[in-house]
């Protein structure tokens, strides 16, 4: 049975690191948010808002992607129960796996904040100020929950991948 990796945790905890090392070894499809949601400001839409739209072409992508017996990782901030709802739906029928990432150690988290570099063209990343002012919620319900300051990239990355075949 096709699994749905949803992703949770806010900028730079290593959502995106993680995503690409259990992509690489899984084979499962990577669904990018920062990616989709930077195409669609880059295309000829007007939208100075994008809202959901990332997220529900991301969701729409998902489910067909499932449908055909592939996995997918939701890699996004996730930050509200709303959010991670819409993923739920959209994995209804397959196996869900729901993935908190954090980083406990402040200093830590905010290094990677202000010496990260974006790989996606155009893309603006959060200064430090605006990822703590960012309203996220814990998750609770999430199966797996990782602390990215205790961590490496690989080994959580095989983590997940441990839990998907379980």
């Amino acid at each position: 049975m096709a699994v749905l990796v949803i992703l949770s945790g806010l900028p730079a905890v290593g959502k995106s690191a993680v995503a690409r090392a259990l992509a690489a070894r899984s084979g499962a499809l990577w669904l990018r948010i920062d990616a989709i949601e930077q195409a669609m400001r880059g295309s000829h839409m007007v939208a100075a808002d994008l809202a959901d739209g990332g997220y529900a072409a991301a969701r729409a992508v998902a489910r067909g992607a499932l449908a055909q017996g592939l996995d997918v990782i939701a890699d996004c901030v996730n930050p509200w129960p709303l959010t991670r709802a819409g993923w739920e739906k959209a994995g209804v029928g397959h196996r869900v796996l729901r993935v908190e990432l954090c980083c406990s150690d402040p200093v830590e988290h905010r290094r990677r904040v202000e010496t990260r570099e974006a790989d996606i063209e155009g893309l603006a990343l959060p200064d430090w100020a605006a990822v703590q002012a960012r309203d996220y919620r814990p998750w609770p319900e999430a199966e797996l929950r990782i602390d990215m300051a205790m961590q490496g990239i690989e080994e959580a990355a095989a983590r997940i991948a441990a839990a998907m075949e379980g």
